[in-house]
């Protein structure tokens, strides 16, 4: 899961006792998009969005928040999740994935304030669908343009921005011709108005090859402030143990008292209030077939 992932790379990081609580760095796409972030104790650490294109409503993009402790692989991360999709929890089969699932990042070279991104030429056998590219295409100059310093971003297809790559026309997927001479420039306009803040999934965490979790993982789409959560199993009785706030507020983590209850692909109930960083509010009471994975 990528948000998941995202989450528990950060809170592997090493910590020294009595490190004071730092506010994480942030764009100004974050900022407008998911509001203040929170603080961390754990480094220097950064915030970011990535878009990805909407199936709901096409045309459109859907902005995500990441986070991460290392600087200077930001944009590479962005891209590449962005090609990757995401295809997760409550948001199975809201985002589009237009490309060919061959495609991926060969280079991406920032000089001058211009970031030029290489793609492999399986991008040329994606669908010809013009309202997914261009959302693509919007997703990928906005997921790039919102880190300081960067004015333009440049698409080239196998190293080349126009001609042919084994027999395919370059300028297809480049807009006809129009991206091969001129940097790409998004339309902001694309973005979706983003809904109240939902519950992604619910996944548990063991050490690798231990029998039993670690903890019970209730991710959300985004920081929120959570006012109310109960995690209960299908009788409808909490489970019992301590729980708190993940790093960068992404979700409630259950310590389970008793972590011999749970299997993967039961099913478990969570009932919910939150409120995101911008105030808006959400709320839920869902079930899930509980996920376990392994650190």
């Amino acid at each position: 899961m990528l948000l998941a992932l995202q989450t528990a790379a950060c809170r592997n990081q090493d910590t020294s006792q009595g490190a004071r609580p730092a506010k994480i760095s942030a764009t100004k796409a974050y900022e407008k998009y998911f509001g203040p972030t929170p603080t961390t104790d754990k480094g220097t650490c950064y915030a970011f969005v990535i878009y990805f294109p909407s199936a709901k409503e096409p045309g459109k993009i859907v902005p995500f928040p990441f986070f991460t402790f290392d600087e200077k692989t930001m944009k590479k991360v962005a891209v590449e999740r962005l090609l990757g999709g995401m295809d997760e929890g409550s948001y199975k089969g809201e985002i589009l994935q237009p490309l060919n699932p061959g495609t991926h990042l060969l280079d991406l070279i920032e000089e001058r304030g211009t970031v030029t991104v290489n793609f492999s030429k399986e991008i040329l056998d994606s669908p010809g669908d013009k309202a997914a590219e261009r959302a693509l295409l919007n997703a990928l100059a906005l997921s790039v343009l919102q880190f300081p310093g960067i004015k333009d971003i440049r698409v080239q297809v196998d190293g080349k921005e126009k001609g042919t790559v084994g027999g395919k026309d370059v300028a297809r997927f480049l807009g006809n011709g129009g991206l091969t001479t001129q940097p790409l420039v998004p339309d902001e306009d694309a973005v979706a108005q983003l809904p109240p803040p939902r519950l992604l999934s619910i996944t548990a965490v063991k050490d690798k090859g231990a029998k039993d979790v670690e903890e019970v993982n209730a991710y959300f789409d985004r920081p929120v402030d959570i006012k109310e959560i109960k995690i209960a199993g299908r009788n409808d009785v909490p489970f019992e143990g301590e729980v708190y706030h993940s790093v960068f507020d992404m979700a409630a983590v259950l310590k389970p008292k008793d972590a011999t209850l749970f299997k993967a692909g039961m099913p478990v109930k969570v009932r919910w209030k939150a409120v995101d960083k911008l105030g808006r509010s959400g709320e839920g009471d869902q079930e899930f077939l509980l996920e376990v994975k392994e650190h």
